[in-house]
């Protein structure tokens, strides 16, 4: 009873303080500038290298930062009858080492705010999973009809790393993020049920980023080594793992999973302008209108969400 009366009146931190819809948000537009940090660099170093960077500057970044944690909640879990938490907790990092693998060939191959659209069909179908309307799947034809019509964009897409039209491998890595996205979200709430503070993000970071090392140096090589490279890649870290992740994790603690997948509508729009600002993928009327489908087929289920919890 007086562990019970010391939580409930433990000092309320930053994070405790936020609304849940502020750490979403943030968490967005940190994602989506680390996005264009990153596609800056392809240029410079393989899109696996920089995944293999990503994963590894914010593994060590948080394990610094939650090291007693961190040790408590492996010490705390040793014993045989928690060794679910073990499989949730590397579940949550191999879906991690392949999300941000795919997410990044995407970004490699097509333009930011189009490769977001299509990987945010995986958050979409988690709102969509969790609900019992039948306009909802309304909503979802419109994001995939949305889908549908970027993959028409043909020659005329603009691709500054190269290319023309929109390349079917940076569809399908698009779409592999996508179900990678989905599965993040419920491993993500599962994840921060069992493990206390950001100790079982820390653990699957640090699967993660084991996962992808092999890829990550035959791709970089020495380049990996290169001081000015690895400062960037602690900034990608920083900006698309530690803040978003830690965020997103805090957030999914307070809210139900198909709640959370609603809030990330504005992702498409957001990565969208943070393509045209940082990397000049300057995009067509018709891509505009298919990304405001699919963000148009987010607020509506947001708004029977609403409708339905009032």
């Amino acid at each position: 009873m007086s562990e019970l009366r010391a939580t409930r009146h433990r000092p309320r931190g930053l994070l405790d303080a936020a609304p849940p819809s502020l750490l979403a948000c943030t968490g967005i537009v940190s994602l989506q500038v680390g996005a264009g940090l990153a596609g800056r660099m392809f240029g410079e170093v393989p899109a696996a290298a920089v995944t293999g960077l990503r994963l590894w500057s914010a593994a060590i970044v948080l394990a610094i930062a939650g090291g007693p944690g961190l040790r408590a909640a492996v010490a705390g879990r040793a014993p045989r009858p928690a060794w679910r938490d073990w499989v949730v907790v590397v579940s949550f990092g191999l879906i991690l080492a392949i999300m941000n693998f795919s997410i990044y060939q995407a970004f490699a191959r097509i333009p930011l705010g189009i490769a977001v659209t299509i990987e945010f069909l995986g958050p979409l179908a988690v709102a969509v999973a969790t609900s019992r309307r039948l306009i909802d799947l309304l909503w979802v034809a419109l994001a995939l009809g949305g889908v549908v019509l970027l993959s028409r964009g043909g020659p005329g897409t603009a691709l500054p790393r190269g290319g023309h039209g929109l390349e079917l491998a940076g569809v399908v890595f698009a779409l592999v993020s996508a179900a990678c996205w989905a599965a993040y979200i419920l491993l993500s709430s599962a994840t921060g049920r069992r493990f206390s503070g950001s100790s079982g993000l820390v653990i699957a970071m640090i699967v993660a980023a084991v996962l992808v090392t092999p890829t990550a140096v035959i791709a970089g090589g020495t380049v990996l080594l290169r001081p000015g490279v690895i400062a960037i890649g602690i900034g990608i870290g920083l900006l698309s793992s530690v803040i978003p992740y830690r965020l997103e994790l805090e957030t999914l603690r307070r809210i139900p999973a198909g709640v959370f997948g609603i809030w990330m509508s504005l992702e498409p729009a957001v990565a969208a302008l943070a393509g045209l600002v940082m990397l000049g993928e300057v995009l067509r009327p018709g891509e505009w209108v298919a990304i405001g489908c699919v963000v148009l087929a987010c607020a509506g289920t947001a708004r029977g969400a609403r409708t339905a919890g009032a």
